[in-house]
């Protein structure tokens, strides 16, 4: 089952393309868009800005994140992803770097082709990152999913989501220097065998979640380098 083909030809473990372009917006103070196959997201920073949101801890830093989908309103599903994002992108800032400060994160949906949250999350760092504000370490996020006959597949695009038992977003961090490409590997990997986000949806076996994360954190890697080497090129442009 495990060399079973997907209907768009990929194998189970197999990503799809990504890409990500550095600093697309002038106007933000940081800005990335990514892509995973058809599935796109703009992310904008703005910020830090004096001040916090009523029932925000002064004393820290504060991080706010605004959806907008590509057409209509946003809804409850979009409220959840608002909420997710926020408490994942608090979790790897340093809250305590600027205190009573807000930084802005806002998401424009440009496509959806499935795997939305976990392309969001990955675009919300890179624009944190090319935005220079202070991080723990980077982010990055995959959407596993658990068919009827018990595979894991993952990044699954939107035909796949329609017809999943259950799935999972992870979000794995990456090293504490993701830019500095000089640092040891063993370094690295400390920190990728984490799990900062973990969302599930659907009937999931305990067998299944823990497969779900050990394909997941393996194919974090892959992300993880490529998100790495994107930065580098930023940084040295």
């Amino acid at each position: 089952m495990e060399g079973t083909s997907r209907a768009d030809g990929r194998n189970p473990n197999q990503l799809r393309p990504f890409s990500c372009t550095g600093n697309p917006l002038n106007r933000a103070h940081g800005s990335a868009r990514w892509a995973q196959g058809d599935t796109v997201v703009l992310a904008a920073v703005y910020g830090p800005k004096p001040g916090t949101r009523k029932g925000e801890n002064p004393e820290k830093a504060s991080i706010e994140v605004v959806w907008k989908p590509k057409t209509g309103q946003i809804g409850r599903q979009e409220r959840e992803y608002e909420m997710t994002l926020k408490r994942t992108l608090q979790s790897i800032c340093m809250l305590t770097v600027h205190p009573n400060t807000t930084t802005s994160v806002v998401l424009q949906v440009v496509g959806d082709d499935g795997s939305l949250l976990p392309c969001a999350i990955n675009a919300s760092c890179a624009a944190l990152a090319f935005a220079g504000i202070p991080l723990k370490h980077l982010a990055v996020a995959i959407g596993c999913g658990v068919m009827e006959n018990g595979v894991v597949i993952l990044d699954t695009n939107k035909a796949e989501e329609q017809q999943l038992k259950s799935f999972a977003h992870l979000v794995f961090p990456s090293s504490r220097k993701s830019v500095d490409l000089k640092e040891a590997k063993e370094k690295d990997a400390e920190f990728e065998r984490g799990l900062i986000t973990s969302i599930s949806h659907g009937v999931m076996s305990e067998d299944d979640y823990l497969n779900c994360i050990e394909r997941g954190l393996a194919a974090s890697s892959r992300i993880s380098d490529f998100m790495r080497k994107t930065l580098q090129k930023g940084a040295d442009a």
